[in-house]
C-alpha cells in the first residue's frame, strides 16, 4: 500500500521544493510533475512530489489521515 501526504509548497529550488506539512517543512523532488509553484499543494510520496491537487482536496485528505490517526 501506498500513501502520500499533502502539503503546500513554500518555495521552489527546481528540482526540490519545500514544502509545508502542517508546520513541517521538509526539502521534496518536485521533478515528476510540471509547473510547480509557491502556493501549489502536492501529494508527496518517499520524498517525491507525485501529484498536484487542489486546496479543497489536500484539506480533505488531511483530516481523513487525522482521523486515521485518531487526532481531534
Amino acid at each position: 500500500m501506498c500513501l502520500a501526504i499533502p502539503g503546500r509548497v513554500v518555495e521552489v529550488n527546481y528540482p526540490t521544493a519545500i514544502v509545508d506539512f502542517k508546520g513541517a517543512r521538509r526539502e521534496v523532488r518536485v521533478d515528476l510533475i510540471e509547473d510547480v509553484k509557491p502556493g501549489d499543494y502536492v501529494l508527496v510520496h518517499v520524498g517525491f512530489a507525485i501529484q498536484k491537487v487542489e486546496e479543497d482536496e489536500a484539506k480533505q485528505i488531511e483530516r481523513v489521515l487525522e482521523e486515521f490517526a485518531g487526532v481531534s
